[in-house]
């Protein structure tokens, strides 16, 4: 979309999928509880709110979670409509992770023929 959301260059599904099967990336859902159990999220994805992602992925912090200490992993952030997952990309990238890509929203995600979780 022009760039309008930023965050930096989007990546398809397919390309999700298969980081996902071989173990290479990390799937993170930054929508709000509330938004997972209306309409679910995608399959293999990891849920860390956006108002939590400095505290849970910054590998500095003793709350980071696991899947966030390795910098150089490739992280994968989505939201409903892209915005928030791009306000993520450039807060993960402000903690030193290399590789953050948004995927936009979950739409993105089904249309792409990602398969949906129930919550």
């Amino acid at each position: 979309m022009f760039g309008l959301f930023g965050g930096g260059p989007k990546i398809s599904v397919e390309d999700v999928k298969a980081g996902l099967a071989k173990g290479t990336l990390v799937l993170v859902d930054v929508r709000d509880k509330m938004e997972l159990h209306m309409s679910g999220t995608a399959k293999g994805a990891l849920h860390v709110p956006l108002q939590e992602l400095q505290a849970k992925c910054d590998p500095k912090s003793p709350s980071c979670l696991p899947e966030f200490k390795d910098t150089k992993t490739t992280k994968v952030l989505f939201c409903a409509s892209g915005a928030r997952s791009a306000g993520g990309v450039n807060l993960l990238k402000r903690l030193g992770h290399e590789d953050v890509q948004n995927l936009g929203g979950l739409h993105n995600w089904v249309s792409g023929g990602g398969e949906l979780h129930n919550v």
